[in-house]
């Protein structure tokens, strides 16, 4: 039985599953504190579901690039459980997540989560394949490799879409509201045939270091 966590934005979802389906999942997409909401979700989910946390074999969690707060919420709460049962972590792309809800399509899905200050986290699939991999990017640059339609998904606010529009036209597919944040089912999914790593080796992919961090470094590079 794998349990997927996700909070890499303002989405919290979690799921469990296995091989066979997808036995439940709670999701919502407020702008609220994960921290004191994750552990209360997944322990109501799984006596929803009855599934106790010794049945776990497998933790899927979103492993970035997104909120540094929610990913280290998210990230801690999956190595705490997969330490003490002894099971691997999946780390699954929030981007692949995302375009995880367009399996069905064959047209180049663009995942994106705004990075601010013009640039985002980006990357485009290809039925479920990356071709062009996760990237903390200005997002004209992103859209300069778009030369046909594509799906646009993700957190997309209206300023980014203005953008977006402007630069592709009707080349630009954007995603309908429910499939714009990633889906804790769809990290079990994809972790169904992943072997995973040990807790205590498992790192989320922030693609950019946090402001805070980036300028101590760059003032310690001026000393």
């Amino acid at each position: 039985m794998i349990l997927g966590i996700d909070t890499a934005t303002d989405t919290m979802s979690v799921a469990v599953g296995n091989a066979s389906g997808i036995l439940g999942e709670l999701t919502t997409n407020l702008k609220k504190n994960h921290s004191v909401r994750l552990m209360p979700a997944i322990e109501q989910l799984l006596e929803e579901c009855g599934i106790a946390v010794a049945d776990l074999e497998k933790i899927a969690v979103s492993s970035g690039p997104g909120s540094y707060t929610g990913l280290r919420i998210g990230v801690t709460v999956a190595k705490t459980l997969a330490w003490d049962r002894q099971i691997p972590i999946v780390g699954i792309s929030s981007l692949a997540a995302i375009a995880g809800n367009f399996s069905f399509a064959t047209e180049p899905v663009v995942p994106l989560i705004d990075a601010r200050r013009g640039n985002v986290y980006g990357a485009v699939y290809q039925q479920g394949k990356s071709v062009f991999s996760d990237q903390h990017i200005a997002l004209e640059e992103l859209l300069a490799h778009i030369s046909d339609r594509a799906i646009i998904a993700g957190d997309i606010s209206p300023v980014l879409k203005e953008r977006i529009s402007e630069r592709l036209g009707d080349r630009a597919i954007f995603a309908s509201v429910d499939l714009n944040f990633a889906r804790a089912s769809t990290l079990v999914k994809l972790a169904l045939n992943e072997a995973g790593e040990n807790a205590t080796q498992f790192v989320p992919t922030y693609l950019k270091l946090a402001e805070a961090e980036s300028k101590w470094l760059e003032a310690r590079e001026n000393k």
